[in-house]
C-alpha cells in the first residue's frame, strides 16, 4: 500500500487529556486528519470537549442488573472529594450490580471486564486499516481480546510504561520478576493498585493472550524496549520499533523569556525552575522529595537572584523550602499554556524514580529551556549530557544542586545549552517527524498484514 493512500487509523486511548501518554494519542490523531487520513480516537473516557473523540461505551453492554446499579454510582461521583463515604458507598453499589467481577477484584485479579472491547471495530463506519492502542490499563479495555482483534486488524501497540509486560505494575523499579513470572509482590500499591496478590495469575495470563497475538509493538524508547525483548509480551510480536515522541513544535519553541513572564505574572528578576507532571507531591514514579532539597540546598549556596520552584500539575499553598519558595501550579489543558510556563523558566528540572521517556522534558528542551534531570530510564536519550542539559544519579540532591547552581549563576551558559536543545528538539523530536515514522510503518504493517492472509 502506498504510504499516500488515505488510511483509516483508529486509536485506542484512555483518555484524550491526562498526561504524556494521552497526549501523544492526541496529537498523533490530530496530526493523521491533518494529512488527510481518516483518524479516529476511541478513549476509555473523555475529559475534552472534542467531539469527534469518541468515548468507549462498556457500560452499555452490560447486563440490565449492572446498569441499574450504576446509575446511582455515577450520580454521586461528583461528591467524591467534598462527602466522606462516597467512594464506598459506590464500592457496594458495585459488589451489588457486578457481584462476580467485584470478588474477581478483591481477590486481586486484573479486570478485563470491558464488554464494548468486542465491538469495538464496528462501533465506526467501516473497519480500521489500523488499529493503533496506547495504554491498555486504566479501566476501559478488555485484553483478553487482543487475540481477536489483532487477527481481524493490523494491531499497533505503542507502550508508554511497563504495565503490559507485569502482574499489575505500570513500573516495577528495582523488582524483576516479571522477567521469570510475577508472584510475591513487594509493592501491590504501585499503579494500577491490586487488593490481594494474584500478580502471579495475572502475569500468566497476559503470557497466555500474548501466544495467540500477531502484535506490532512500540516503545518510546530504547530503554522499554530492551524491557520488551526480556518479557512475555515477546512471544506476541510480529516485528518492534523505537519511535521517540514528537511534539508540535508550532507551540514549543521558544520566546522572549521578560515577555512570558509577564503573562503570568512570574517576577521578572527571580531564577525560576520548572517542574511539570500530571500529579506532583503524590505520583511515586516522580521524586518530588530529591527536587525540593535539591532546590533548598541550591537556594542555600545561590545568594544573587531569588530561586522561584514552580511545580505544575497541581493545586496547593505556596511553600518555603529554606531560602526558595515552590508555588504550585494547576495542571494546564492547554499545550499553549504549558509551553509558555517553559519559556518563562531559566531551568527545567525533572528527578524520576522510573520513566519511560517523559515528555514534558521534551517540551521545556523544545522551547530553549536547559534540563537537569535524573539519568533512569529513557531520560538519557532525549538530553545530551553538558550540552542540551545535565544527568544526575537518581535520588542525589547534592549532585541536583550542584547543576542548578551552575546553571544559575552562568547566564551564558543557560542560553548556550538553551539553543543546543532546542535546535536538538527540531531535529529528533518533531512530532512531523514521528507522524511520517509511523505512517510509513503503517504503510508496511498493512502490505505484511494483507499479504499473510492471502
Amino acid at each position: 500500500m502506498d504510504n499516500t493512500e488515505r488510511l483509516h487509523i483508529l486509536q485506542v486511548s484512555s483518555h484524550d487529556i491526562a498526561g504524556g501518554a494521552e497526549r501523544v494519542a492526541y496529537e498523533l490523531f490530530q496530526a493523521y486528519a491533518r494529512r488527510g487520513h481518516l483518524s479516529t480516537l476511541a478513549v476509555g473516557q473523555r475529559r475534552g470537549k472534542d467531539r469527534i473523540v469518541f468515548e468507549i461505551p462498556n457500560d452499555d453492554y452490560r447486563g440490565r442488573w449492572a446498569r441499574a446499579w450504576l446509575r446511582p454510582s455515577k450520580a454521586v461521583a461528583p461528591y467524591q472529594s467534598s462527602i466522606r463515604g462516597i467512594v464506598r458507598f459506590q464500592e457496594l453499589l458495585f459488589s451489588i450490580g457486578q457481584p462476580i467481577r467485584w470478588l474477581k477484584r478483591f481477590k486481586g485479579e486484573e479486570d478485563f471486564d470491558f464488554p464494548a472491547t468486542d465491538h469495538l471495530l464496528g462501533l465506526f463506519k467501516g473497519k480500521p486499516h489500523i488499529l493503533h492502542c496506547h495504554n491498555l490499563h486504566g479501566g476501559y479495555f478488555d485484553l483478553r481480546k487482543l487475540p481477536q482483534l489483532s487477527h481481524a486488524v493490523a494491531v499497533v501497540i505503542t507502550l508508554h510504561d511497563t504495565w503490559l509486560l507485569s502482574g499489575h505494575c505500570a513500573y516495577s523499579f528495582d523488582c524483576r520478576r516479571w522477567e521469570t513470572g510475577c508472584g510475591q509482590c513487594p509493592d501491590l500499591t504501585i499503579y494500577p493498585p491490586l487488593k490481594r496478590d494474584a500478580t502471579a495469575f495475572n502475569w500468566q495470563r497476559k503470557k497466555d493472550i500474548y501466544r495467540q497475538c500477531r502484535l506490532y509493538v512500540a516503545a518510546d524508547s530504547h530503554w522499554l524496549m530492551e524491557k520488551v525483548k526480556k518479557s512475555m509480551l515477546v512471544t506476541g510480536v510480529v516485528e518492534s520499533k523505537v519511535i521517540h515522541y514528537g511534539i508540535d513544535l508550532s507551540v514549543y519553541k521558544p520566546a522572549d523569556i521578560l515577555q512570558s513572564r509577564r503573562s503570568l505574572g512570574i517576577p521578572e528578576g527571580a531564577i525560576v525552575v520548572l517542574f511539570s507532571a500530571n500529579g506532583i507531591r503524590n505520583n511515586i514514579f516522580k521524586d518530588f522529595s530529591t527536587m525540593r532539597a535539591a532546590i533548598a540546598l541550591a537556594a542555600q549556596r545561590f545568594k544573587k537572584k531569588k530561586l522561584l520552584f514552580l511545580a505544575m500539575g497541581e493545586d496547593g499553598p505556596v511553600q518555603k523550602v529554606g531560602e526558595a519558595q515552590v508555588h504550585f501550579v494547576p495542571f494546564q489543558r492547554n499545550p499553549s499554556d504549558v509551553a509558555q510556563y517553559c519559556q518563562a523558566s531559566d531551568i527545567y528540572i525533572h528527578a524520576a524514580r522510573e520513566e519511560a521517556w517523559g515528555r514534558s522534558i521534551t517540551e521545556a528542551l523544545a522551547c530553549g529551556t536547559p534540563v537537569v534531570a535524573t539519568a533512569v530510564g529513557g531520560i538519557p536519550e532525549q538530553i545530551k549530557d553538558g550540552e542540551t542539559g545535565f544527568l544526575v544519579p537518581k535520588g542525589d540532591a547534592e549532585a541536583m544542586a550542584d547543576r542548578l547552581v551552575r546553571l544559575a549563576e552562568d547566564g551564558e551558559l543557560r542560553c548556550r545549552l538553551g539553543k543546543n536543545a532546542s535546535d536538538d528538539v527540531k531535529i529528533r523530536f518533531d512530532l512531523e517527524r514521528q507522524t511520517s515514522d509511523y505512517l510509513n510503518w503503517y504503510s508496511e504493517i498493512i502490505k505484511r498484514f494483507e499479504g499473510e492472509r492471502t
